[in-house]
C-alpha cells in the first residue's frame, strides 16, 4: 500500500513550498505545509535543514495558522509572514511580518497592518527590508482610515477606471499592491515607495539590490485595446524616485535579477503574440551604467523560466523547460548557448546560489518525486545531493516510463507514461489520456493538483503527452500549433495515444481522456471528433470560443492571439451533435480565467444537442460536478477528495464497467 491508495493518506502528505538560504551560506530553511486539524486547509511551518544533507531537519515555527515566505536578512535573521492573533489582533488577523533572530529566542513581530503583508524582500548585504502589501488609498497613510470606513458601513463596491477588473479567482481593487520600506524597530512606520500605483504592481516580480539602495520591479502599463504590458523600473528605496529601465511596446519584461555587484539586471523578455506568430521568451541583460540591453545566448531555442546570478557577477543560472524536464543551465554572459548543469529527469525551481559560488540550493521535483530540497555543485559534475527534509519522499504505486513516436508530419513526439505495478501483457491496464493545460506548458514536474499516481493506484496507465504548443521542444514546436488548436495539438495527442495502445501492457479497448483548462478544451474537441474513448472528463474547459474571448479575465490576450475566424474554426461547441461519449463536466463558479458560462453552456448543449442527449425523463449518461466556491483549480482538500472520487467513479462505470458509489456528502 502507498499513500496514493487512499485519498486521505494522499492529502496528508507534507508539501514543501519554498526554500531560503542565509547570506553566509550556512543555513537552509524550507517551508512545508500539512493539513490542518479539520483537514479543510493547509498550515505551513518553517524547518531548518542541514545544507550538507547529514543531520535531520529541525522545526523552527509552530504557529496555529502557519508561517510562509521565509527570507533571510543580511545579518542572518529569518523573516516570514504569519497570521498570529495576540492581544491586539482579532482571530481573523491578516498576515504580519515576523523576525526570528539568528541568535535565537522567540519570533518578534516587525510589521502588522490591517491590509496584511503579501511578501518580504531583504537585501543580501545591507540592513534594508521592503515589503509588498495591499493599500487602500493613494498611500499607506490612507489605508487604515479607508478600511475602517468600508468595514463600518459594509461597503464592498469597487469603481474601476481601467482593465482588468478581476484575475484568476478574485476581484481586483479597491486595494492595490504597493512597495513599502521598513524603518528599524517593531511596528515601525513604513515608507510608501510607490504612492498611487494603480494596478502597476499587480503580479509584480522584483529584486532588491544587494546593498538595499534600489529595487528593480515590473511595472504594468496600459496598452491598446484595454491591454496591459509590463516594463522594468528602478525605484530608489530612500526617496521612492522611479526610473524606467526597459520599456518595449512589443513585449512584456519580467523576472528581474540584479547582479551581485549592482551594475546589471538580467531579465526575461516575452514578445507579444499575434494570430500568426507565437510568443518567444528570451534572456536579456540591462546595463545600469550604460543603459544598453543585450540579448543573451542568442543561439538557444528554449524558453527560460527563472534566472539568478553567480556571486562573481560573471555568469547566470537559468531554468527552462526541456523535453519533459526543467533543468538548470549555466549561462556565460557572452556565450551563444548555455551549458546544462543538471541532466537528470527532473524540474528545478527556487534557485539560491551559495555565496562562495561552489553550489546552488534548489527545490527538485519530477513526475516520480514531489518537490524536495537539494544541493547541486557548480563544477559541472551533474551530481545532486538530497537534503534531509522533514518527511521522506512517498513510495509510488507504479513506475514511470517515457514514450516516443512521430506526428503525422514527422515531428518527434514524446510523453510520460505512468504504469501501475500490476500492468502486464497478461493483465493489460486501461489507459487514461491526461491532457495538460496552458497550452504553453509541459508535463515536466510533479503536481499535487493533477496527480497521475492517484489514478495509477486504481489500476490505470496514465499517458501525459506534450503535443504541439508544448514548451521545451523549441520555437517551431510551439509555432506548429499556434492558432491551430484543433489541428496539430489534436493529431499529436491521437498519435501518442496510438503509440501507447500498441504496448502489450495497455488494454486498447478500455481508454478514457481527460484534461483541465486548455486540456479541457482539447477533451471537448476530442469528444466531438472521435468515439474511441469510453469516457471523457473535462475540467474548467473552453467550449464556445467566441463567448469565451471577451469574458475571460485577460480578454486582450485572447484578442491578440485569435481572430474571430480562428475562434469559429477551432470551437468545440460547433461539433456538439457529434458527441456520443459520456462526459463528466467539472467547473468552479469562481473561475475567472475560464468563466462558469463555458461550463453552463457545455452542460446545456450536451443534454439538448449532443449525440447522447438527455432522455425524455431527464436521465443522462453525462454528469456535471459543480463547485460554487472553487476557482480554475480545486484547492480545498476535501473538495479535491470529492473531485477524485467523482472522477474515479465516472471512469469506473464507463471504462471498467464497474459502478462505484459516489461520496455520501454529495447527497
Amino acid at each position: 500500500m502507498t499513500a496514493f491508495d487512499d485519498l486521505d493518506d494522499y492529502l496528508a502528505l507534507p508539501r514543501v513550498t519554498a526554500i531560503a538560504l542565509s547570506p553566509d551560506g550556512n543555513r537552509v530553511v524550507i517551508a512545508q505545509s500539512t493539513p490542518d486539524e479539520e483537514g479543510t486547509g493547509y498550515v505551513g511551518a518553517l524547518w531548518e535543514v542541514d545544507p550538507h544533507g547529514q543531520e535531520p531537519a529541525r522545526r523552527l515555527t509552530w504557529g496555529a495558522k502557519g508561517e510562509s515566505g521565509p527570507v533571510f536578512t543580511a545579518t542572518g535573521d529569518l523573516l516570514f509572514t504569519a497570521a498570529r492573533p495576540d492581544g491586539t489582533d482579532s482571530d481573523g488577523a491578516p498576515a504580519a511580518l515576523w523576525r526570528l533572530p539568528a541568535a535565537g529566542g522567540e519570533a518578534q513581530r516587525v510589521v502588522s497592518r490591517k491590509g496584511g503583508v503579501r511578501a518580504v524582500h531583504a537585501a543580501r548585504a545591507a540592513d534594508r527590508i521592503v515589503v509588498t502589501a495591499d493599500v487602500l488609498g493613494r498611500t499607506d497613510g490612507d489605508d487604515q482610515r479607508i478600511r475602517d470606513a468600508r468595514k463600518k458601513h459594509k461597503i464592498s463596491a469597487v469603481l474601476h477606471t481601467g482593465y482588468p477588473i478581476r484575475h484568476w479567482d478574485h476581484d481586483l481593487g479597491p486595494a492595490e499592491p504597493h512597495l513599502l520600506a521598513l524603518a528599524d524597530g517593531p511596528d515601525a512606520p513604513l515608507s510608501d515607495l510607490t504612492p498611487g500605483p494603480g494596478g502597476a504592481l499587480r503580479e509584480a516580480t522584483l529584486d532588491l539590490a544587494p546593498d538595499g539602495t534600489f529595487v528593480v520591479t515590473t511595472w504594468s502599463v496600459p496598452g491598446p485595446l484595454a491591454s496591459r504590458r509590463t516594463t522594468l523600473v528602478r525605484i530608489d528605496t530612500d526617496t521612492g524616485l522611479r526610473t524606467v529601465l526597459v520599456d518595449d511596446e512589443t513585449a512584456d519584461v519580467f523576472a528581474p535579477a540584479i547582479s551581485p555587484d549592482g551594475t546589471r539586471v538580467a531579465f526575461l523578455h516575452e514578445t507579444h503574440s499575434d494570430p500568426e506568430t507565437a510568443p518567444r521568451i528570451t534572456l536579456r541583460l540591462f546595463d545600469l551604467r550604460s543603459g544598453d540591453t543585450t540579448l543573451l545566448v542568442p543561439g538557444w531555442d528554449r524558453w527560460p523560466t527563472s534566472v539568478v546570478w553567480r556571486p562573481d557577477s560573471g555568469a547566470l543560472l537559468v531554468t527552462a523547460d526541456e523535453h519533459g524536464r526543467a533543468p538548470i543551465f549555466q549561462v556565460a554572459l557572452w556565450a551563444d548557448v548555455p551549458t546544462p548543469l543538471t541532466t537528470d529527469p527532473a524540474a528545478y525551481t527556487d534557485l539560491h546560489v551559495a555565496p562562495d559560488g561552489t553550489c546552488v540550493y534548489a527545490l527538485r521535483a519530477a513526475y516520480d518525486a514531489p518537490p524536495h530540497p537539494v544541493r547541486i555543485p557548480l563544477d559541472g559534475s551533474g551530481a545532486v545531493t538530497a537534503l534531509r527534509a522533514p518527511a521522506e519522499l512517498p513510495d509510488l504505486p507504479g513506475r514511470l516510463t517515457e514514450l516516443t513516436t512521430a506526428a503525422d508530419d514527422g515531428t518527434p513526439l514524446r510523453a510520460w507514461l505512468a504504469l501501475p505495478a500490476t500492468a502486464d501483457p497478461d493483465a493489460p491496464a486501461p489507459l487514461l489520456l491526461w491532457i495538460h493545460g496552458g497550452p504553453l506548458g509541459s508535463w515536466n514536474t510533479w503536481s499535487w493538483r493533477w496527480n497521475p499516481w492517484l489514478l495509477v493506484a486504481r489500476g490505470y496507465a496514465v499517458l501525459l503527452p506534450d503535443p504541439a504548443l508544448s514548451s521545451g521542444y523549441g520555437q517551431d514546436f510551439v509555432q506548429r500549433g499556434w492558432g491551430r488548436w484543433a489541428k496539430e495539438p489534436y493529431t499529436d495527442l491521437m498519435a501518442l495515444t496510438d503509440a501507447a495502445i500498441e504496448l502489450p501492457v495497455i488494454d486498447a479497448d478500455r481508454t478514457a481522456a481527460m484534461g483541465g483548462s486548455f486540456g479541457g478544451y482539447m477533451a471537448n474537441w476530442v469528444a466531438g471528433h472521435t468515439d474511441r474513448f469510453r469516457a471523457i472528463v473535462t475540467h474548467a474547459s473552453l467550449w464556445a470560443l467566441d463567448q469565451f474571448g471577451p469574458t475571460t479575465d485577460s480578454a486582450w490576450y485572447w484578442a491578440r492571439e485569435m481572430t474571430p475566424e480562428m475562434a469559429v474554426e477551432n470551437s468545440p461547441h460547433l461539433y456538439v451533435a457529434d458527441i456520443v461519449t459520456p462526459m463528466l463536466v467539472i467547473h468552479g463558479d469562481k473561475d475567472y480565467r475560464v468563466p462558469i458560462g463555458e461550463g453552463l453552456r457545455l452542460w446545456y448543449e450536451l443534454l439538448s444537442e449532443s449525440g447522447a442527449p438527455a432522455a425524455e425523463d431527464g436521465s443522462t449518461v453525462h454528469r456535471f460536478l459543480y463547485f460554487p466556491d472553487e476557482n480554475h483549480w480545486v484547492l480545498g482538500p476535501q473538495h479535491t477528495k470529492i473531485w477524485y472520487e467523482v472522477v474515479e467513479a465516472f471512469l469506473s462505470e464507463h471504462v471498467l464497467a464497474r459502478p462505484r458509489a459516489l461520496p455520501e456528502v454529495l447527497g
